[in-house]
Formats: structure tokens, C-alpha cells, sequence
């Protein structure tokens, strides 16, 4: 099994932590280990040349750790001190080949098992403190009535003021069938609730939203687990199930990839043969040697014949999920809209090592249908890298081509199809949510009415009310050159004279101006702030509702429903 994980700092949030727990173990035996693993890659008549070379620099290696453990003049932790050495010879290579230790090993199964031991909630940090930001449906902690906006005070008599969130995360989790008593503050009331819960075996499901916008199916999906392609499958068979019901039967498919950032390969050649006819290839890869080629093709019939398809991509769409818009793309099965995604086209081969350790190891690069290499330069200072310079520069401007004989073109990732930005946060919206004033908001919300209003809500109230919250919370609006005029004080704190005043002076009229500045863009921002409180209002009572009111106002999703309804554009955006 092949796996395509992106950023490591998503896919294994702690590959990179210098604190974590290390075993002791023997250099030349572990070492050896992966020489016998490594050798298996190769050939057979390149296998004997490289033994005693790489025997040589084993003995070399072990003479090193066992001198220095044992001679050194302060003693050396002899574990921490084996790890560090191996973490240094993977560090010459790229991001993606890691050595992961017991625990690691365990989070990166369930990764892609997408199972947990825990309660089914999702905790985020905001402004300084941990709460409940989702809580999956029928989990333990959804019984027992945690709720989003809920601030985690303590785990198991433990407080988690100060606490990293991956700390806190693996306080609550834990075995099947043990039990976690969790305390927390909610909004509105001064004592706090504590919760007895047992963990159990919690499934997320990868698709993280689906539904019907008029008769266009949307599907978003934000990981490729091994149930990934069977849950996609159950989403489509379902909507268009519920469509048929209406009379309006499904004639359209948006497959949301944005900000998914992979997962395992044949779980991406299982999700595009959802789409594509029966042996269409949708993916090669490629290790040191020629005969180390592999070509995947789709194994069985397509869930969707003949639908117009639209797959949104941006900038942290990766791996896994670059291997489907790519075949999608190139088999002109679909259009592809958004944004150039991440370019990582390096395969992981996962090989299990002594005391439940494992190692992530780079054996390959894939390629699109086409020929196309995803993978793109990222500023590495490692040994695998795209090359750069005049010829980078002329890879970007490669052609290669669709089926229909539209060029498409190298140099990293997939350009999509039809370009769209997404819509970022602005400083002033970015500030709010720094600070927690949207979230916070929501909570005050909820703790102060039961339900939300048949008539649903009244944004001009709602915007007013925020006012007063804000207010209420000292909060202060001020933008970045605002902050830059600090430092610009400071300075002219230590200077003495005429001039000094002079421009002190200056700088409190430029202040006042960047106050009235900042005072026109909260004004200006008023609309799309009261849409962004009403969605996080709504999700703290129903989390799909809020997910469906921002999925339809989504400017790239708004363009995928205009290109899937309009027969003559679609056909014309796949034509050569």
C-alpha cells in the first residue's frame, strides 16, 4: 500500500516534534533493517555493489553512535541521541520520508483508516483557549450533550490552561471502552458541567458535506482514507436517490478537493473510477529504475455515466487529490476550477520497522495520464527537488495533452481549467477571528436563545448586537501600518529635541487618519460580517445547515454551477 500524504505537518501533526518519547535500540541492527528494505527496491545486479559500500558506512556509523555514547565528557541520552542521527540522515532528503515512532505510527493509521479511540469531538485553539468547535453526530460526547462552543477547563482532573492542543487531543483520547471526564465552561452559566464519557471507535466520514444545490450534486471530500471511495459512492447513490423523489433528477457533480491534502493512492484511483469508464488509466508511477514503472487503471463500471462534472481545486489541494483532478482533467471528463494545486507527486511507501516504529519512505514519483510530473519545486534544501532556474522555466511552459488534444502544461501541480481566486479573509474580519469575537459571539448567541427564529435571523439586528459584544469586550479594531506606528513611537521615545516633537506630532495626525481608515473598511465589511456571523450562529446550533449556506455562496462553487448548467459552455471549455 502506497500513501500519498501532503504537508506532514497535517499528515502527521508530530513527525517534526524534537520533544516526543524515543526507544532505545542498536544502530547496526536498525540500520541494517533498512538496507534490506531499501535493497528491494533495486535490481538485482545493482544489489551486490551497493551491500558492501552501504555495509561499510553501517560499521562506520555504529563505531560513531557507541564511541560518543560512551565517551562523551557530559553523558548522552542514548535513545534521544539514536533518533537524532536518523532524523539528520532523513533531513538531507525531502519532507515526505520520515521515521515515525510508536505513537506517530499509531496516528498515521489513523489517518488513514479515518477511526479513532476517543469521544467525537473536534477542539480548536482560539484566543488562548480549547473548545468544542464540532461534535460528530451519534459519537459519545454528542449523547452526552457537549455542544460546539464549549471551553475545555480540564481532562481527567487535569488543566489544559497553557496546554498544546496536541496535548490536550491526546488526553482524550485513549482504548476503546476506558472512560474520560471532561470539565468545561459554557456561556452563560458560572458553574462548571463535567461530562463522564466512554471512548469508543469513532468513524469520520471523508466526505465532509453533500447535498443538492437545485439539481447539481455537490460533494465535498476532505481526505482519502480506505473507506474514502465507498463513502463517495453512498453520497452519490443517496442525493440521487433524494433527487429522483423530487422529480428533478441529479444532471450535474461538483467534487469539492480544495484544502484536501490526500491520503492513499489506490483510494484515488477507486474515487476517479466513480467517474470514468472501466480501464481508464488514471495514474503511473515511477521509481529510480525503468522497470520499476506501475500503471493504475480504474477496476470497475462508473457510479456517474455521462454527467457534467466540475472538480474545485486550490493551493492545498495535494497528492491524492491532484491524482484525480489530473485524471479527470486529461480523460476530459470534467472541467477543473480554482486554483493551481499544491504539486506533490511523490509516492510514500509505508515499511514497518522494530518496536512498532515505521518508516515513511519516498520510492517513487507519479504521473498523469498524459506524462504530466506533479511535483513541483518548494524551496526544499533537501536532496529531492524539481529542477529550477532556465529549466524549470521551460518545464512550466511544457505542453502535453488531453484527449481531446487540449494542452495542458507542466511545471507542478494542475492548472485548472478555469482560473478563480478564492475569496480571503480581510484584516479586519482576520482580526475578529484572531481574537476569537466571531466564535465567542456565537456562543453568547446560543446561550441566550433556545432555538433560531422561524423567520430566521435579522442580520441588521444581529450586526448591532455584535456591536455591542465587541464594545462589551474591549475589542479593538487596529490595522497593521496602525501597529507599524507603535514601533515608529517607540523609537522616537528615545530621541530628544525640536524634531523629535515635530514628527511625534506628525505621527498622531497620520494615526488619526489610519483610525478613520479603519473605521470606513468595519463599515464597508458590515454585509459580508453580519453573513459571516449569521453562518457560525447557525453552525453552533446545526452544523450541516451553516455548511450549506456557505457552500452556496461560495464564488467558486457559484462558477462550477455556471459552467455544469450552461451545456455550451461546458462543452466548449473541454473543447481542443
Amino acid at each position: 500500500m502506497l500513501l500519498l500524504g501532503t504537508y506532514l505537518k497535517e499528515q502527521v501533526p508530530m513527525a517534526h516534534n524534537a520533544n516526543i518519547s524515543r526507544f532505545r535500540g542498536i544502530v547496526p541492527f536498525f540500520v541494517l533493517f533498512l538496507v534490506l528494505a531499501g535493497t528491494a527496491f533495486k535490481p538485482a545486479e545493482s544489489r551486490e555493489s551497493d551491500y558492501f559500500a552501504i555495509a561499510r558506512n553501517i560499521d562506520l556509523l555504529g563505531e560513531v553512535y557507541s564511541n560518543v555514547s560512551e565517551n562523551y565528557v557530559d553523558s548522552v541520552n542514548v535513545a534521544e541521541f539514536m533518533y537524532a542521527g536518523i532524523d539528520g540522515m532523513l533531513e538531507t532528503l525531502d519532507p515526505y520520508t520520515v521515521f515515525l515512532d510508536e505513537k506517530e505510527s499509531v496516528e498515521l493509521g489513523e489517518l488513514t483508516r479515518g477511526q479513532y479511540a476517543g469521544v467525537g469531538i473536534r477542539i480548536g485553539e482560539i484566543a488562548g483557549d480549547v473548545f468544542v468547535v464540532s461534535v460528530i453526530e451519534g459519537a459519545p460526547a454528542a449523547e452526552a450533550g457537549l455542544r460546539v462552543g464549549d471551553r475545555i477547563v480540564k481532562v481527567q482532573r487535569q488543566d489544559v490552561e497553557g496546554k498544546e492542543l496536541e496535548k490536550v487531543k491526546n488526553l482524550i483520547k485513549g482504548p476503546p471502552g476506558s472512560s474520560v471526564t471532561l470539565s468545561v465552561k459554557r456561556y452563560g452559566r458560572k458553574s462548571t458541567i463535567r461530562f463522564s464519557l466512554t471512548r469508543q471507535e469513532v468513524r469520520v466520514n471523508s466526505i465532509r458535506y453533500a447535498g443538492l444545490i437545485g439539481r447539481i450534486g455537490y460533494f465535498e471530500m476532505n481526505s482519502f482514507g480506505n473507506r474514502s471511495a465507498d463513502e463517495l459512492g453512498k453520497a452519490i447513490h443517496e442525493l440521487q436517490v433524494a433527487s429522483k423523489i423530487r422529480n428533478q433528477p441529479m444532471n450535474g457533480v461538483i467534487l469539492d478537493l480544495r484544502n484536501n491534502p490526500g491520503g492513499l493512492l489506490d483510494v484515488a484511483v477507486d474515487v476517479s473510477g466513480l467517474f470514468l469508464d472501466k480501464g481508464s488509466r488514471v495514474v503511473s508511477t515511477r521509481g529510480r529504475y525503468r522497470e520499476s514503472e506501475v500503471f493504475y487503471k480504474t477496476q470497475r463500471d462508473p457510479v456517474v455515466r455521462g454527467l457534467p462534472i466540475a472538480v474545485l481545486i486550490n493551493n492545498n489541494s495535494a497528492s491524492a487529490s491532484e491524482i484525480v483532478a489530473g485524471a479527470i482533467q486529461e480523460l476530459d471528463r470534467g472541467v477543473i476550477i480554482g486554483e493551481r494545486s499544491y504539486g506533490k507527486g511523490l509516492v510514500q511507501s509505508v515499511i514497518n520497522l522494530p518496536y512498532d516504529c515505521t518508516l515513511k519512505l519516498t520510492t517513487a514519483k507519479y504521473y498523469t495520464p498524459s506524462g504530466r510530473l506533479i511535483q513541483k519545486q518548494h524551496g526544499w534544501t533537501g536532496g529531492v527537488r524539481t529542477v529550477t532556474g532556465e529549466k524549470g522555466a521551460l518545464e512550466n511552459k511544457k505542453a502535453f495533452y488531453t484527449l481531446n488534444r487540449r494542452k495542458v502544461y507542466g511545471g507542478g501541480g494542475i492548472l485548472p481549467d478555469i482560473l478563480i481566486k478564492e475569496v480571503r479573509k480581510t484584516g479586519y474580519e482576520a482580526a475578529l477571528r484572531k481574537e476569537g469575537m466571531i466564535f465567542r459571539y456565537a456562543n453568547k448567541y446560543k446561550a441566550s436563545n433556545d432555538s433560531l427564529p422561524p423567520a430566521g435571523i435579522d442580520q441588521t439586528a444581529l450586526l448591532a448586537d455584535f456591536r455591542e459584544f465587541l464594545e462589551s469586550e474591549k475589542f479593538m479594531y487596529r490595522t497593521e501600518p496602525e501597529l507599524l506606528l507603535d514601533n515608529v513611537r517607540k523609537t522616537l521615545a528615545d530621541q530628544q529635541g525640536g524634531d523629535a516633537a515635530k514628527i511625534s506630532a506628525l505621527v498622531d495626525s497620520l494615526e488619526n487618519e489610519m483610525k478613520l481608515l479603519a473605521g470606513k473598511q468595519m463599515q464597508t465589511e458590515s454585509e459580508k460580517i453580519a453573513l459571516v456571523l449569521k453562518e457560525e450562529v447557525i453552525r453552533h446550533f446545526n452544523e450541516e445547515a451553516a455548511r450549506k449556506i456557505m457552500v452556496e455562496r461560495d464564488p467558486v462553487v457559484q462558477k462550477a454551477l455556471d459552467i455544469l448548467q450552461d451545456s455550451s459552455k461546458y462543452r466548449k471549455t473541454l473543447s481542443p
